[in-house]
């Protein structure tokens, strides 16, 4: 995993970093809140990992202001602190564990890989279409930063189909008997739905086969 760890105790950030490391995890640490957004907007990372008392802007301001810009990675605080409002806080803001200090590292390789597990399961069923959008196949429901999207009958077929051919031309022939039963919808008609979701669409994933069809590229994380 690309790990991002922020922690402002020189001596644990380093026992923390090479620990990961040696667990062959890709570690970019930092001290303060301001160097991890920064970090944030210029590289994904499977996972945050995060003290909350750090210098210039808090662990948990800085999940606040990445969840603002509709970024959403896996998050882990730890912290010394004790105070069921703030644990609760980070929860609220979408923190998937909470370590206190002090801990053993074995705990938080545990915790780690827990996640990664959790991932791996819902993975096998979600398709990828950008850093925010999956599509759940078997739960028919397409999510952006984990959140259900509304869709008309006709849009989640649109999905549906395309979802099933990833990397694949889906041509119009496939979508007249998918998504209209085949009905006889001559292809300005199909091109009108499909260009109606994608306007929908916060990120377009859709490409445009001029006069074939549609596909969705495979996704790669770069």
């Amino acid at each position: 995993m690309k790990i991002l760890l922020l922690e402002d105790e020189f001596m644990l950030r380093s026992s923390i970093e090479e620990y990961l490391q040696e667990l062959k995890h890709q570690v970019v640490s930092c001290s303060n809140g301001e160097e991890a957004f920064k970090l944030c907007g210029e590289e994904d990372f499977d996972l945050l990992i995060l003290d909350i008392n750090v210098p210039k802007l808090s662990g948990l301001e800085l999940l606040k202001k990445i969840n603002s810009h509709e970024q959403s990675v896996p998050t882990i605080f730890i912290s010394a602190i004790l105070d069921i409002e703030e644990i609760s806080y980070a929860f609220e803001l979408g923190a998937v564990d909470y370590l206190k200090k002090p801990f053993h590292l074995k705990e938080l390789s545990i915790r780690i890989d827990r996640l990664k597990k959790q991932q791996t399961h819902k993975n096998k069923n979600h398709v990828i279409l950008t850093k925010r959008y999956c599509f759940s196949k078997s739960d028919q429901i397409l999510y952006f930063n984990d959140e259900p999207q509304n869709l008309t009958k006709k849009q989640l077929q649109i999905i549906t189909l395309l979802c099933e051919n990833i990397g694949i031309v889906v041509d119009f022939e496939k979508f007249r008997s998918f998504v209209w039963d085949d009905e006889p919808i001559d292809h300005a008609t199909m091109r009108a739905e499909i260009s109606r979701f994608r306007k929908a669409l916060k990120e377009d994933f859709i490409t445009n086969i001029k006069g074939v069809g549609y596909k969705i590229e495979k996704y790669f994380n770069h």
